[in-house]
């Protein structure tokens, strides 16, 4: 039930951004040179790598330009891209790997493989399941660019996104995906972080 909803769901939303996609591609090409699309490499199910699409949101080579993380005020991205990434529409090309069957629309968020290499065995199991576009850790911790200044305050942060994505495995169902979908949407009208997740910034800041 879960796959037969990521395909009608992507399928649809793919045709119904089309016109948005479309305009979000002109502009990100007309901001700076590059591709549009920016194919990350991601570890998915039963640690299998795949290429995950984003709207290119920062300069070319951006990643050998400096930190693994983007931070608030970060240089290296375009101005097109700020509005990107606030707004979470770079992740719309993201529809066309849950339609291939690497993503799911809820799931455990995907590392890159220098990240996933710093797992636990146990931490590990998140790896059990397709990784989504969106998940409870993914919504908690929204705003993180805002607060993470390093890769240490990433790496601090990592562990609780783990821990509350091993959580989502444990309850996951379709009712519970459901849930989370709607309440990413919400999410993304929220100008500001949760006290839970403020909490956790503050604590990681004073812990690094």
């Amino acid at each position: 039930m879960k796959r037969l909803f990521d395909v009608l769901v992507s399928t649809v939303g793919l045709i119904v951004l089309s016109p948005i996609m479309l305009l979000l591609a002109i502009a990100v090409k007309l901001s700076s040179p590059g591709p549009v699309l920016y194919m990350g490499e991601r570890v998915g199910l039963h640690g299998k790598p795949f290429r995950m699409a984003k709207f290119r949101s920062m300069r070319v080579n951006a990643d050998k330009q400096g930190s693994s993380i983007t931070t608030k005020g970060d240089s290296r991205v375009t101005s097109i891209g700020r509005i990107l990434r606030r707004t979470k529409l770079d992740e719309i090309p993201q529809l066309f790997n849950v339609l291939i069957g690497h993503m799911s629309l809820v799931g455990p968020r995907p590392e890159t493989p220098p990240w996933v290499a710093l797992y636990t065995e146990q931490q590990k199991r998140v790896l059990s399941v397709r990784p989504g576009i969106t998940d409870p850790a993914q919504i908690m911790f929204r705003h993180e660019e805002d607060y993470l200044k390093t890769d240490r305050h990433y790496k601090a942060l990592m562990q609780h996104k783990l821990d509350i994505q091993l959580r989502y495995i444990d309850q996951q169902s379709f009712f519970e995906d459901l849930r989370i979908l709607l309440k990413t949407v919400c999410t993304l009208f929220e100008r500001h972080p949760s006290a839970e997740a403020m909490s956790i910034y503050n604590s990681i800041s004073q812990e690094n």
